[in-house]
């Protein structure tokens, strides 16, 4: 019988998709040519919290309750772990988790094992970008004991994994390491990256998307890049400690991240919107247990894909609540389905050539909503030309309401009711 493989999911946190480049991120380009990039990923909810509820339950925000950030999980939910645990597996959870305060109640305490996920190894903080700056901070063991460290962050919650991954181990493990890199620093309004590093990415041309756009890219955008030039750093030194121990041939490594970024261009903050700054993010499987083209790197896929993906790896049973499709199914999705809130309740159903949203503003108990978005990504790649008016795209907009009425009660939603928005967005 064919050895189960140890996982390592690998999870930044507000990292766009375009950071996976030559320039940035070699390493993770030269695993992802090794084992597979897949460029059609993105978020079902481009926001922390609510996307890691999406990881950790199976389910979407209707279902989870975890709609905005600042709500817990519930306890009684089957979670991701719990499922790696009955299937035999070690569980353990570093770094940040966002899943266990009511607004910022863990913000300087340990998360309670009730509320871990059901995780047995444990050294996290429920809001890392609080507990913890670029240069040092601190996290809670299983015993809610404080475990501070300082220097560089990215660096430091790699040495606490590579001091797990060198443990003996008497069973499979998945490991979930949780970065808060290229997260904005929420106590500095920076994006703190390594000291020194920020400089290499001062001329780098600005995406498509943002650039020209009012926000605040101009200023942030190297240390930005620096903060994920540092993240593959770090998956390049769990990587060689494999190696080093013999254990990579028989190890399974996801690499993605929670959400994008598009620097307030959009709106008031980073993310939250239905645009693909938000949405879109990187996706690389690869390691010694994964075979290249195994599976379709082709395919439009959902962050509430991978949890039943990396069950399925385990040869574990996926839980019957869980909604996403695993990648070895086969399965061709025709969008994606989006959540979005805390700048408004929205619904999102992006395709590979369109991306539709509509709007019922911060109303979050009814089922009316209004057009918001309509892009056509083929013409318009930095989507600056909303046609949700267009008499043009009105065949195109009938289709994607379809799509999206589709999704919306394949989650367990009500169908949605339209009706027509008064003005236009122009982008």
């Amino acid at each position: 019988m064919k050895k189960r493989p140890d996982i390592i999911f690998i999870f930044s946190d507000q990292q766009r998709a375009d950071t996976i480049n030559e320039s940035v991120t070699p390493n993770l380009v030269g695993y992802a040519a090794e084992g597979d990039i897949f460029n059609e990923t993105y978020t079902c909810q481009p926001v922390c919290g609510p996307a890691r509820a999406c990881i950790q339950t199976g389910t979407y925000p209707n279902k989870n309750g975890c709609v905005t950030n600042g709500v817990p999980m519930k306890k009684e939910d089957i979670h991701l772990a719990d499922a790696f645990n009955a299937a035999g597996y070690d569980t353990a959870y570093i770094g940040k988790w966002h899943l266990a305060s009511k607004g910022l109640e863990y913000r300087e305490k340990g998360v309670p094992e009730e509320l871990r996920g059901g995780y047995k190894y444990w050294l996290a903080a429920d809001l890392l970008e609080f507990s913890s700056n670029g240069s040092g901070g601190v996290l809670w063991d299983n015993d809610c004991k404080e475990v501070r460290f300082d220097g560089v962050r990215a660096d430091k919650m790699t040495d606490f994994a590579l001091d797990y991954i060198n443990k003996p181990h008497e069973k499979p493990y998945f490991l979930f390491v949780s970065y808060l890199e290229p997260h904005h620093q929420n106590t500095s309004g920076r994006f703190e990256c390594p000291p020194g590093t920020a400089s290499k990415f001062k001329d780098m041309p600005y995406p498509e998307d943002i650039k020209g756009l009012v926000g605040d890219y101009i200023f942030h955008y190297p240390s930005y890049l620096a903060c994920c030039e540092a993240l593959d750093k770090n998956v390049a030194r769990i990587v060689n400690a494999l190696k080093e121990s013999g254990r990579y041939d028989d190890t399974l490594i996801i690499y993605t991240s929670d959400h994008g970024c598009h620097f307030r261009t959009r709106n008031i903050e980073y993310k939250r919107s239905c645009h693909s700054a938000s949405t879109h993010i990187p996706l690389i499987i690869f390691g010694g247990a994964y075979k290249k083209g195994e599976l379709d790197a082709e395919k439009l896929v959902s962050l509430i894909d991978l949890p039943p993906t990396v069950l399925t790896a385990a040869g574990a049973e996926v839980p019957a609540a869980f909604r996403g499709v695993p990648l070895q199914s086969g399965e061709k999705r025709d969008c994606v389905f989006v959540h979005i809130s805390e700048s408004g309740n929205g619904r999102c159903v992006i395709t590979q050539r369109y991306v539709y949203s509509v709007t019922s503003g911060f109303n979050y108990n009814t089922n009316i909503y209004k057009d918001d978005y309509l892009y056509d990504k083929e013409k318009d790649k930095g989507e600056r030309k909303n046609l949700i008016n267009s008499r043009e795209y009105a065949g195109v907009k009938e289709e994607m309401r379809k799509l999206l009425t589709r999704e919306m009660v394949n989650a367990g939603e009500q169908p949605p009711v339209f009706k027509r928005r008064i003005f236009k967005k122009n982008i």
